[in-house]
């Protein structure tokens, strides 16, 4: 899991790779609504944050708070499992590929449940996913670790309550940092800018050799041999998922029951 004290360290340049692809983002925007409040917690840098008024984001890190741009929304410094705000405060929580660094992750989902009105929408990555081609032949450290770190769907619908599980396919030229998005440029994982915003990989004590493989793999052609037919794919479902969980629904469930 990355602490608070990694993000301070990874984080210095986070937004200049980290930046959003409109088509993930309108997946997000559709989850969200256009005319609801809310709050977005372990907000980061602000990537995939509605850009509207009645937005407030929470965000542990001041690294990160730092390179919030002017126009992002208001931020308060918190961690989501003591979110400073009372219960149904806004209409919807948003949690964007943060679930996974929260220390206790039941508590912040909690808080999230708590603090939510309408729904809780979590972009997140299934640890009962297959992986893909980097973390399965090069550096299943990765997967090991992501699949124990990762909140299970079981997790979050316990907590939550029912939940909608949406797959979120990444496009071959998604334009953001995180870990899957290169999954079709494979040169790109050989750039050590590319890996220092990728949380990932600072969990790993040693990626040399995993790193020369794949480039050795890359000159030969056994890497173009064996994934070939990802060049042609537009996008690819790596195990990325958009969960929501109505809130009005559980609160009567709770109320009747």
């Amino acid at each position: 899991m990355a602490t608070l004290d990694t993000y301070d360290a990874i984080g210095r340049s986070y937004s200049t790779r980290r930046r959003p692809d409109q088509r993930l983002a309108a997946r997000l925007d559709a989850l969200i609504g256009s005319d609801r409040t809310v709050l977005n917690v372990g907000a980061g840098t602000g990537s995939y944050e509605p850009a509207r008024s009645g937005v407030v984001a929470v965000e542990p890190s001041t690294v990160m708070l730092s390179q919030r741009p002017a126009s992002a929304a208001p931020a308060v410094r918190a961690i989501a499992e003591a979110l400073p705000f009372p219960d149904q405060a806004f209409d919807v929580v948003l949690a964007i590929l943060t679930v996974h660094h929260w220390k206790d992750q039941r508590r912040g989902l909690e808080e999230c449940a708590r603090a939510a009105k309408d729904r809780v929408v979590i972009l997140t990555w299934d640890p009962d996913a297959e992986g893909f081609w980097l973390v399965k032949d090069y550096f299943p450290e990765i997967l090991a670790i992501d699949r124990r770190i990762f909140p299970s769907m079981e997790l979050l619908s316990a907590v939550l309550g029912p939940i909608d599980v949406q797959p979120l396919p990444i496009p071959g030229d998604c334009i953001d940092g995180f870990l899957g998005a290169y999954w079709q440029r494979p040169e790109a994982y050989l750039d050590e800018e590319v890996r220092a915003r990728i949380s990932s990989f600072s969990l790993l004590t040693s990626i040399g050799p995993q790193l020369e493989r794949l480039e050795r793999d890359l000159m030969s052609g056994n890497w173009e041999r064996r994934n070939a037919e990802l060049r042609l794919r537009p996008e690819l479902d790596v195990g990325y998922r958009l969960v929501t969980a109505q809130r009005r629904c559980a609160q009567v469930i709770q109320r009747d029951g």
